[in-house]
């Protein structure tokens, strides 16, 4: 067996999905993408595809060391983005080859279903409460949002209080039988962070998520030591050499993303690491079907697995949603706030390739908004 294609696809709303074909007919999907940066890793991938053309797909881990290290220059979101839509192609290959989902693969299953949680949004306690009583409605028993838009610093009482009363609210109407997930997305400072999150305590949301910049990873020791509520990082590290220094701080739960963390491969690895430390998995993937799938595999073979991140009605109507490209979307069915575990070869989806070139041919150029604060200056999106 040997890889004689590979060809990338931007499609909309914002993703980069990853073709490999290899010379029997097998075909592996992956999803490698720097949200707003996608035409630079579908570069990446083009420059790295010389080192896989005429290869065989199935040493895996060889393929790995090869990618990451071989340029001499490594890691980083772009470099690690692209080995990770590789790497998720090539399980998805050797899956597919053996005929069994990739978790059986990964020393089988330790979990029959995996709890999922939704994505909510609303600019006021009252949208956000609504917003979680239809989540509910749906069946959702866990739901994560944005607290707050830009912060400056330091910023005032009113906006401290802002943050707490939509939690207040939220929680008020969804009752205390939903975990409730805040994200902060970096854009609280370690002050900030320190001084709002004690007020979420007497709320018992379930993680706060991103409390600090992750250039200011080195700081989350003595603001984990401030609260008890439990702290979430990990969508912008890409390694398990990032997560090392991470780990030991007091975080409650590892967030590494499967399209940036260097795939199946390093999540693995990661979670086996988080588990030393005795801290949970909860996968970002606020992407696409080939992400979502991705990160179930690892979700089903990993003890320390909390919950999973997943995009459905995450972005606007108008716009192709995570089961546009699926041959079968009855694979992502939630039922009681959980997915069934997959039993399909390789990832466990079956990519609709007609609706993937279709999409591909009008592409995207999608890039995330750029804030500012009232003085004009630049602030954390």
């Amino acid at each position: 067996m040997k890889i004689v294609r590979i060809e990338t696809f931007l499609v909309p709303p914002r993703w980069l999905f990853l073709r490999v074909e290899t010379d029997d007919g097998v075909v592996g999907w992956g999803e490698p993408i720097v949200e707003g940066r996608a035409e630079t890793v579908a570069t990446a991938i083009d420059e790295l595809s010389g080192l896989l053309i005429g290869a065989d797909p199935r040493p895996i881990e060889d393929h790995w060391q090869v990618l990451a290290k071989g340029g001499f220059y490594r890691g980083g979101p772009v470099l690690s983005s692209a080995l990770a839509g590789i790497d998720q192609a090539l399980w998805d290959i050797k899956g597919r080859y053996l005929g069994v989902p990739v978790h059986e693969l990964l020393g089988g299953p330790v979990r029959d279903k995996a709890r999922v949680y939704r994505w909510i949004g609303g600019a006021s306690g009252a949208e956000l409460a609504e917003a979680g009583l239809r989540a509910v409605a749906e069946g959702y028993d866990a739901v994560k949002y944005n607290a707050t838009e830009q912060l400056r610093h330091i910023d005032s009482p009113a906006v401290v209080r802002g943050v707490v009363e939509r939690l207040t609210a939220l929680r008020e109407a969804v009752g205390w039988g939903v975990d409730i997930a805040v994200d902060l997305h970096g854009r609280f400072s370690v002050a900030m962070a320190r001084r709002v999150l004690p007020l979420l305590e007497p709320l018992l949301p379930m993680f706060v998520e991103e409390p600090v910049l992750p250039e200011f990873s080195r700081d989350l020791a003595p603001v984990a030591a401030g609260t008890a509520v439990p702290l979430a990082v990990g969508e912008r590290l890409y390694s398990r050499w990032d997560f090392r220094d991470v780990l030991p701080t007091g975080i409650a739960v590892a967030q590494p993303d499967l399209c940036h963390a260097g795939g199946i491969s390093e999540v693995r690895r990661i979670a086996a690491m988080a588990e030393a430390h005795d801290v949970a998995l909860a996968p970002h993937c606020p992407l696409g079907p080939i992400a979502l799938a991705a990160s179930l595999q690892i979700d089903f073979a990993t003890p320390n697995f909390l919950i999973q991140e997943q995009s459905l009605g995450i972005h606007a109507p108008e716009d192709n949603d995570l089961l546009a490209y699926l041959a079968d979307p009855g694979c992502f069915r939630f039922a009681e706030g959980h997915v069934a575990r997959p039993t399909g070869p390789g990832l466990g989806i079956e990519i609709d390739e007609a609706a993937v070139r279709r999409a591909a041919a009008d592409g995207h150029r999608w890039r995330n908004q750029i804030w500012r604060h009232r003085d004009g200056s630049f602030a954390e999106w």
